[in-house]
C-alpha cells in the first residue's frame, strides 16, 4: 500500500496548462485596447482643431457687416472727379429722331488713374458713345436703365485703366429728346 500511496503522489504531475498564455493574451487586449483610446482621442482633437478654424455663422455675420460698413464708408468718400465733355447720341432703334444728351464726371481712386484718365479720353468717349448708342429709348428712360448705363461705362472704362479704378460715374446732364 505504500506503493501505492506512493504512486498516486507522484502521478500527479502537472499538466500543461495555458496559463501561460493567459497573461500574453491578457496584455495584448490592454495594448491594442490603448492604441484604439488613443486613435479616437488623436480623432476628437483634431475635429476640435477643425472646427476652431471654421467660422461659425457669429464669425460670417461679424465679416459681413465689416465689409457693409467699409462699404458704406467707400461711398462717402469722393475721390477726385474727372469731367468729360458733352455726349449728343442717337440712340439705339430711333432711325436719328432720338437723341440723349449727356454730361457727365468720372470720380477715380487716385491722382494716378486721373492722369491715366486724361491722356485715353478719347477711348473713353468713344466707349461711351458705343454704349449709350446701344441702348433703346425705353431702356434708359427709367431709372434703372440709367444706373445699368452708368454701371456699363464704369465697368467697361475699369477693364482698360492700369493704375487704378473708376469707382462712380456720375451724370451731371441727361436730356432725351
Amino acid at each position: 500500500m505504500a506503493e501505492q500511496n506512493a504512486a498516486p503522489a507522484a502521478a500527479p504531475t502537472p499538466e500543461p496548462s495555458s496559463s501561460g498564455s493567459k497573461p500574453t493574451l491578457f496584455i495584448l487586449l490592454a495594448v491594442i485596447n490603448m492604441a484604439v483610446v488613443m486613435g479616437v482621442g488623436v480623432m476628437l482633437y483634431l475635429g476640435q482643431k477643425k472646427k476652431e478654424a471654421e467660422p461659425g455663422i457669429d464669425d460670417v455675420i461679424k465679416g459681413e457687416h465689416e465689409q457693409v460698413q467699409k462699404e458704406e464708408h467707400a461711398k462717402d468718400f469722393i475721390g477726385k472727379l474727372v469731367p468729360l465733355e458733352t455726349f449728343l447720341v442717337n440712340v439705339s432703334g430711333s432711325r436719328g429722331r432720338k437723341l440723349v444728351k449727356m454730361n457727365m464726371e468720372l470720380e477715380v481712386s487716385n491722382a494716378e488713374v486721373q492722369e491715366e484718365v486724361e491722356k485715353i479720353k478719347p477711348k473713353i468717349r468713344d466707349y461711351i458713345i458705343i454704349i449709350a448708342s446701344s441702348k433703346t429709348f425705353n431702356e434708359i428712360s427709367t431709372r434703372e436703365g440709367k444706373d445699368a448705363l452708368r454701371e456699363e461705362i464704369k465697368n467697361q472704362i475699369n477693364l482698360f485703366l492700369t493704375k487704378g479704378q473708376i469707382n462712380k460715374v456720375y451724370f451731371t446732364e441727361f436730356i432725351l429728346n
